[in-house]
């Protein structure tokens, strides 16, 4: 049977895996939870000096302490850096590495840089005074720092009890990898309430990069949780099975393929071809004829975070050109713009490069600087934010299609500006057409859900779009009658707003 060292996320300890334990030894498995140093006693009680190397060694000397000739290293959250750091060292001891609802830090990365909690972000990267520790957080604190989907009152109540301080250097200290256990065995459990999923990597994997080509490496695997960050309280029985299997080297794998990726595959509508002007960021489809006024426009902004190497960039994918031309054919200029949204932490530059788009539309004569609709995709839609706060005149419509409204608990700090939820109620009346999907990633439907109850207190003007069977970027992925009428009632929308 398989030998678990299991290692904890920020804040907890060894306590944590008590019932996944108990079901692992149940079934026959040796299981050996670390108490990382500083994390099982009573709070204050991690030593001067603890950091990341600290708790690499504490996994060392488990590992070691095994009679068993190979382990299954399992690291939650933040205790993949640990995780990572001693299987390096010992990569013959390793049979896989485990991923629950952890990233996939490199040499040099620091914990710090996933840090979810904006303000201790900061303060731990070097803007404010330095941190010794970083306080567990309270009961109604937790969600900063992941999902809580799942948790019961009992169960946030049973983790904030045992929570203890973090010590600042196990997130400052950069992981040092030589490249040892690059090629061990190894699982991604995903949770699904923080928002990535199978189906979100398979799209992230279908590129010609390093990240592709590990997440379809055949020695890698995935599960996926319906839960939040918190698998071990929420649901320990999945978990532990999920565990076994990974042990056993099941899973899905995602492969490689010559099919076109989904954001590459062809527009839902037949729209006739048409001549595109590129002017900068900014590719402009004109309409037939000229406008007495000028022509009304509309601006789609793709979606991200996208890797600056990505190609064809974002405005030359079939979807964006797709509504642009089917834009231009019914009497509007469709634009697209090629925003710098590569990171998480980059939404203020993308926002800037949007805000370059506008001006540059606005003084093209061909256009009517008076009415303009802006039409977010994906991640791009925590762009919405900015407009919906301050509503400018020009500004007659927006529109969002399968949109992310609030940063999902599993990615990076975000900039507290881009929260289209928060940033609705301040709309007025300001035409918002947001096309929903039944299916969506949970995550991203829960933010959808938040923005339409604030939107519904604050009196915005929602017009809802749903296409109930209808995926995550449907309009390319998807070609069917019920996909192909709801870019069509939107964008019918969009524009009966522009001429009104």
């Amino acid at each position: 049977m398989a030998v678990f060292v299991l290692v904890s996320g920020w804040f907890t300890g060894s306590w944590i895996w008590e019932e996944v334990a108990d079901r692992l030894r149940e079934s026959g498995a040796e299981v050996h939870p670390v108490a990382l140093t500083g994390m099982d006693g009573p709070a204050g009680t991690a030593p001067a000096g603890t950091d990341l190397e600290t708790h690499v060694g504490d996994v060392l000397r488990v590992v070691d302490g095994v009679a068993a000739p190979q382990v299954v290293l399992v690291g939650h959250g933040y205790g993949i850096h640990p995780v990572l750091g001693a299987a390096d060292r010992r990569p013959e001891r390793i049979a896989r590495v485990v991923h629950l609802d952890a990233g996939m830090p490199g040499d040099g990365d620091t914990a710090a840089q996933s840090v979810p909690d904006q303000e201790v972000r900061a303060r731990l990267l070097g803007a404010g005074p330095v941190l010794a520790e970083v306080p567990a957080p309270t009961a109604d604190a937790w969600r900063r720092w992941g999902s809580t989907a799942g948790l019961t009152d009992g169960a946030l109540a049973r983790l904030t009890a045992h929570a203890v301080p973090q010590p600042a250097g196990t997130l400052t200290r950069p992981l040092r990898l030589s490249g040892a256990a690059a090629a061990l065995p190894s699982t991604g459990i995903l949770c699904t309430g923080s928002g990535t999923t199978i189906a979100v990597l398979r799209v992230v994997a279908s590129g010609d990069d390093p990240v592709s080509r590990k997440l379809t490496d055949p020695a890698v695997r995935f599960f996926e949780l319906a839960t939040g960050h918190w698998p071990m309280l929420t649901c320990p029985g999945e978990l532990a099975e999920v565990l076994r299997r990974s042990a056993a080297g099941e899973g899905h794998r995602l492969t490689p393929t010559a099919e076109a990726p989904p954001h590459l595959r062809p527009f839902v509508l037949e729209v006739p071809e048409r001549p595109r002007e590129r002017t900068g960021r900014v590719d402009l489809y004109l309409p037939d004829g000229a406008g007495p006024r000028g022509r009304p426009v509309v601006l789609f902004v793709h979606g991200g975070p996208l890797p600056a190497e990505v190609r064809p960039t974002p405005r030359d994918w079939p979807g964006l050109v797709g509504h642009a031309r089917y834009a231009a054919e019914l009497g509007a200029v469709g634009a697209v713009v090629d925003h710098r949204l590569h990171g998480f932490a980059d939404y203020p530059q993308a926002a800037g490069d949007l805000a370059a788009a506008v001006d540059l539309l606005r003084a093209d004569p061909r256009v009517d600087p008076d009415r303009i609709a802006l039409w977010f995709f994906s991640g791009g839609g925590l762009l919405l934010a900015d407009a919906l706060r301050r509503p400018e005149p020009w500004l007659r419509c927006t529109a969002a299609s399968y949109p992310v409204l609030a940063p999902l608990p599993a990615w990076g700090p975000v900039d507290p500006r881009f929260r289209p939820v928060e940033a609705v109620g301040a709309a007025g009346r300001l035409p918002i057409v947001l096309t929903r999907v039944g299916r969506e990633n949970p995550g991203i439907a829960a933010g959808v859900a938040e923005f339409l109850a604030a939107a519904e207190k604050g009196g915005a003007a929602v017009e809802v779009v749903d296409l109930p069977d209808g995926h995550h970027g449907f309009d390319t992925a998807e070609p069917t009658g019920s996909s192909r009428r709801a870019v069509e009632r939107a964008m019918r929308s969009v524009l009966a707003h522009l001429r009104a």
